[in-house]
This record gives C-alpha cells, sequence and structure tokens, in this order.
C-alpha cells in the first residue's frame, strides 16, 4: 500500500509484531526514506510562549496571537500557516476563558481536522487515524484514570457547535496519542518543546539496533517555492544500507541500558515484549557492565558496592543539578570516578554516565583541560558500544569536539568534530541547523589546525590574544533532561 510521497515504503502485518514498514527500494546510510508533516502538533505547555506554534523554533521575540491571547508565533508567515489549524482552537480558548493542557489541545486539533476532511485516510497517510493503535486494553489503573480526567477536561473545552464525538472515540484518540505521540525538538534537536501525531512513522516498529533514525526538520522560512516552506515535518532516515524487502525499524529508547532494563521500559511505555537481536542475545551487555581485567580483578562483591554507589551518586547528581550545584555535581563525579576506576571496565555504563555529567558540567564552568580529558574516555567507551551511525553518539562526540577545541587541544578537537559531522551528514542530514554549526566549526579547527601545525609557538600566542579580546563561548548550561527521546510518553 503506498500513497502521496509513500512509494517507497509499504505496510505489511507480521505475525507477533502487528504491523510494520518494509522498504520498497534500495537505501543508502543518509538517506530520506520519506518526509512526513505532523497530522496534529502542539507546544508543550510549559514553553507556549517561548516557542513557535507552527514550526516549533525557539526564538527570541514571538508575535502573539491578538485573538486568543495564548498562540504564539515567528512571523506573519507562521500565523498564516497556523491559522487552519489555530482557528477553532482560537475561538475555543477564548470560549472556555484559558488554554488547556497540551493533550486536551492535541486531541482537539485532532477532531477538529476529523470534522474537516473526515476520519478517512489523509492525503499522503498510509493508515487513517482510525486504524491506530491505542493501546487502551493494556492501561493499568492509573493511566485509566488519567485517560477519564483528559476525556471529562476535553469535553468541556470542546464547543457545543462543533461536530459531537462518541466517548469511545475520544477515549480511542488519547489512547492514540499516550502511545504515538512523536517528540518534537527546537531547531537544534537539543531539548522536547511539542508533541505531534505523524501516522506513518508510527507504522515503524522498534528494533534497539534499528537501520533508521527519525529527525525532526522545523521546516525553512527561505524555501518560499519549496512544498515545505515552513513546514515543519519529520524525516525518516537510513543508517545502514536498507534493501528492498527489508523492515524499517527504528529505537523508541536510548540503547545505552541493559539489554533487561531497555526491554523493562519498553513493556511499561508501549506495551510489548522486544524480541531484537540485541535483547535476546543480550548483545553489549558484557560491555555495558565490564570490570577491569587483570590480575587483580575486582570481587563480585566488590562490583556490587562500586554499582550501587555509582547509582547512589547519580541520584545526588541529579538533584545537586536541579539546584545548580554545578561545583558539588563536580565534587560528586570526582569523588565516584575515584571508587569506579580501579573496578570497572572503560566501557561500564555507570562509569560512562558519571564521565559524561563531569565533562558536560566542567566545560559549562570553563575547566576544560579536565572536562577534555573525561569527554575523550566518554566517547572512546560509546564507540564500542553504540551503532557507528547513532546520533546521540554524533552529538557526544560533537561535544567532546568542542570540549577539546576550548582547551586548546586543536588536532583532537578537529578530529572529534569531523568524526561527529560525519556521523550527523548521515543522521540529521546537510541542512539540518545543527549540521550547519559542525560545518562551520570543521572549516574553522582545520584553519587553526594547518595554523598550529606550521607554527606551535605563534598559534598559542595568537590564541591567548584572542581569548583576551574576546571571552571564549561558555558552554550552553548544564540540561537535567535527557536528549529527547523519540515518543513522547507521559511518565
Amino acid at each position: 500500500m503506498t500513497k502521496g510521497g509513500m512509494e517507497s515504503v509499504e505496510v505489511f502485518t507480521t505475525e507477533g509484531k502487528g504491523r510494520g514498514l518494509k522498504a520498497q527500494k534500495e537505501f543508502l546510510p543518509g538517506d530520506v526514506i520519506f518526509a512526513e508533516p505532523a497530522y496534529a502538533a502542539v507546544v508543550f505547555d510549559s514553553l507556549t510562549h517561548v516557542i513557535c506554534h507552527t514550526c516549533f523554533k525557539r526564538q527570541e521575540r514571538l508575535h502573539r496571537c491578538g485573538q486568543c491571547k495564548f498562540a504564539y508565533y515567528c512571523d506573519r508567515t507562521c500565523q498564516r500557516a497556523a491559522w487552519l489549524n489555530h482557528k477553532n482552537e482560537c475561538s475555543a480558548i477564548k470560549r472556555h476563558g484559558k488554554a488547556p493542557t497540551e493533550n486536551i489541545r492535541l486531541a482537539a486539533r485532532i477532531l477538529w481536522k476529523i470534522e474537516r476532511e473526515g476520519s478517512g485516510l489523509s492525503e499522503g497517510c498510509l493508515l487513517s487515524i482510525d486504524e491506530l493503535q491505542n493501546h487502551v486494553d493494556s492501561f493499568g489503573e492509573e493511566e485509566k484514570k488519567e485517560l477519564r480526567a483528559d476525556v471529562e477536561s476535553f469535553l468541556e473545552f470542546w464547543p457545543p457547535h462543533c461536530q459531537q464525538f462518541g466517548m469511545q472515540f475520544i477515549s480511542h484518540i488519547f489512547g492514540v496519542i499516550s502511545c504515538n505521540g512523536f517528540t518534537l525538538s527546537d531547531q537544534r534537536g537539543l531539548q522536547a518543546v511539542g508533541v505531534g501525531i505523524f501516522p506513518n512513522l508510527c507504522q515503524a516498529n522498534h528494533d534497539c539496533w534499528p537501520n533508521c533514525t527519525v529527525v525532526f526538520n522545523n521546516g525553512n522560512h527561505e524555501a518560499v517555492r519549496s512544498m515545505f516552506h515552513t513546514q515543519m515535518r519529520i524525516e525518516l532516515r537510513a543508517l545502514n544500507k536498507i534493501s528492498p524487502g527489508d523492515e524499517l525499524t527504528v529505537s523508541y529508547v536510548d540503547f545505552l541500558n541493559l539489554s533487561e532494563e531497555r526491554r523493562k521500559q519498553l513493556k511499561k511505555q508501549y506495551y510489548f515484549d522486544c524480541t531484537c537481536e540485541h535483547c535476546k542475545k543480550q548483545l553489549k551487555d558484557d560491555l555495558m557492565l565490564a570490570v577491569k581485567a587483570g590480575e587483580n580483578k575486582p570481587s563480585a562483591d566488590t562490583v556490587k558496592q562500586v554499582i550501587q554507589l555509582s547509582k547512589d551518586t547519580l541520584e545526588k547528581i541529579n538533584k545537586a543539578r536541579m539546584e545548580g550545584h554545578y561545583h558539588e555535581v563536580v565534587k560528586l563525579c570526582r569523588d565516584c570516578l575515584t571508587k569506579q576506576e580501579p573496578v570497572l571496565g572503560d566501557t561500564n555504563i555507570y562509569l560512562l554516565r558519571i564521565l559524561s555529567i563531569a565533562s558536560e558540567v566542567l566545560s559549562y564552568l570553563q575547566m576544560f583541560e579536565e572536562a577534555a580529558d573525561y569527554a575523550k574516555r566518554m566517547v572512546d567507551g560509546y564507540l564500542k558500544i553504540y551503532h557507528p551511525n547513532n546520533a546521540q553518539l554524533g552529538m557526544a562526540v560533537m561535544r567532546a569536539g568542542v570540549t577539546h577545541w576550548h582547551a586548546g587541544l586543536i588536532e583532537a578537537g578537529h578530529g572529534l568534530i569531523c568524526k561527529a559531522y560525519a556521523i550527523l551528514l548521515i543522521t540529521h542530514g546537510p541542512s539540518h541547523p545543527i549540521t550547519k554549526d559542525l560545518e562551520v566549526m570543521r572549516v574553522q579547527t582545520e584553519m587553526e589546525l594547518r595554523m598550529f601545525q606550521q607554527n606551535e609557538f605563534m598559534y598559542y600566542k595568537m590564541r591567548e590574544a584572542a581569548l583576551k579580546n574576546q571571552k571564549i563561548q561558555v558552554m550552553p548550561e548544564p540540561s537535567n533532561e535527557n536528549a529527547p527521546s523519540l515518543f513522547h510518553k507521559k511518565e
């Protein structure tokens, strides 16, 4: 089954896994298999005034809707593009007196679209909203309670003059949002800013070692003649060579967890048992639990104690980060590393988590040399665990490259930035803002590296002078959030 721009994929049904997507032709790493605009999408409640409600870009100054005083836009172009979807919402917010939560707003946008177009197949969609999975039958008591509360709030918000829908269908829509809501990120892909429904993407099954990745693209204001002018969409991109007939898979969770942990998370959030090869054979678990080898191999008891200490430290670190006590975070990391280093192997995930936090926070505090050392060890571990074209690996390598560059370690910095660029060209594509940023850094570090190779002494003199005149660029404040996950699921 193919439809409008989706000729390269087909929906198929497989026993045990239900529906899935299959390639109709060959794809190479970095190829866009399909791009899909959102069926409906909303900005998170906490960010409604700092994120454009059309393209989901973070902007300094936004224009507010003069009618409802709730929606914000980059400019007139984005405001005009939003009107079809915002028109009913605008009058409903005015009538209701305030905007409801993001879940209610998203359900309302979906139902207004159904009112306009019917619930059959939309243009370019392989499946209708009616056919999407809702998993309501698998909900636990707490989830059912939340669902009932959402339906009640929705009915209070939904205008009486609009088409009325049955309770079962409204519950179906909330179920679809709960299981299939996709996380939308800002233009650099670093912060989750909203949630959307993409019916074609919903058909891609999970694999912990997938052959595809999903990137959110916020659209392009300059592309006036393009069908994607300001239109945000997701892009499904190939990570490896894919042959016709191969199933297209994406990962719903971060790979940097033991197979048992990933399976628990998938069961809890998405209601299925992962049967991928990496989970069945527990591939890479030995690396993620590695202990120091050699004559002084630690006892099982010592390993257990250090892992428990690591878990306790991570909890304390989270608390200190939430409160902005970054020097306390550094102290906790250093103390923990002192205990971990004689016991845990270089790829142990508990060691890697502490190295990652230490390098990020030290960079922010401009203690770049120590940060670079930790970042290098983190990247060396990640490279042995992650898929070589994993987006999170690319972002970590980029961060490590920038840290080395700031530390004046130009050779290592340039090498890491080039490595990150090669990964993100595949996962994000050449036109994504983060890839463009990396390209600028790559050119700059290449120029500095040539200068360094010609005359090391002069390079450091010029660097010193430049730093005196221009305050070194401060790294962004460390975030307590993980990188945006693929699907948006209320915890």
